[in-house]
């Protein structure tokens, strides 16, 4: 009879021990919430900026920044461009602005033909991003080929390949048109004083008026780039071929020119 009440002591025991783990693993499952990418960007002479992305408003640009970053395609670039209490902007294989990544930069195996992505903002019928171009946030760079011509949107919007932009101050006026996709978590007194570096002059040679320009004198290099998934692959980009601005100009008004 003892034997008996043991083995039914020890059976309700597994019993309440198995519903008890079930009931946890279903509790685990309904309130796991995956991390979200880190990104550790090391700034020769000045220390390491940390980036949080946001893959749930900007997948595509998440996995685009995510296989560019760990391939080592940002290290040794530098941030080209500073305009104080606006943004610091960094990612340019050129390093003036100028180029563009190839897809051999997101695959050894893929060919060295230039690309792009789409933009993720509201503009761009992405509903699902409404960060704010706000201090520490990330961005995606682009061209405005409205300058060309006011139809000329689309291609705008889809013009972002590598380079990004990372805000000093809030400005509202970028809310919408560009893809935010991420903020500074650590490292944001470092964002400060790369916007405060001394300015390069350019001087007209027809007047001889020297303006400041927005391009660094000495240039701050990203050593070395790399992000922390946490074990979720983000996958390759989805990536569009750019528009050709050139051939287009020339085709519209290359009649002009003659």
């Amino acid at each position: 009879m003892k034997t008996k009440q043991i083995i039914t002591s020890i059976a309700i025991i597994l019993v309440v021990a198995l519903i008890g783990g079930l009931a946890y693993g279903y509790y685990r499952k309904a309130t796991y919430k995956s991390q979200n990418p880190i990104v550790s960007m090391e700034i020769e002479g000045y220390g390491t900026i940390k980036v949080e992305l946001y893959p749930e408003i900007a997948p595509n640009t998440v996995s685009n920044f995510v296989k560019l970053a760990n391939n080592g395609f940002y290290n040794g670039l530098t941030f080209h461009r500073v305009v104080e209490n606006f943004m610091i902007q960094g990612g340019d294989k050129n390093g003036d602005g100028t180029g563009n990544p190839t897809l051999k930069d997101l695959d050894e195996s893929k060919p060295e033909d230039a690309y792009t992505i789409k933009g993720e903002m509201l503009a761009n019928g992405n509903k699902a991003n409404t960060l704010r171009h706000e201090e520490g946030v990330i961005s995606m760079a682009r061209a405005d080929y409205t300058n060309y011509s006011s139809q000329l949107i689309a291609e705008s919007y889809n013009s972002a390949g590598s380079q990004f932009f990372i805000m000093t101050k809030n400005s509202p006026s970028l809310n919408g048109i560009y893809t935010p996709f991420g903020k500074v978590i650590e490292g944001m007194e470092i964002v400060h004083q790369i916007e405060k570096l001394e300015l390069a002059k350019e001087k007209n040679e027809e007047t001889g008026e020297e303006t400041t320009t927005d391009k660094p004198v000495n240039p701050p290099v990203i050593t070395r780039m790399s992000v922390e998934t946490f074990g979720i692959d983000y996958g390759m980009p989805e990536t569009l071929t750019p528009f050709d601005a050139q051939a287009w100009f020339m085709q519209n008004y290359g009649m002009m020119l003659q």
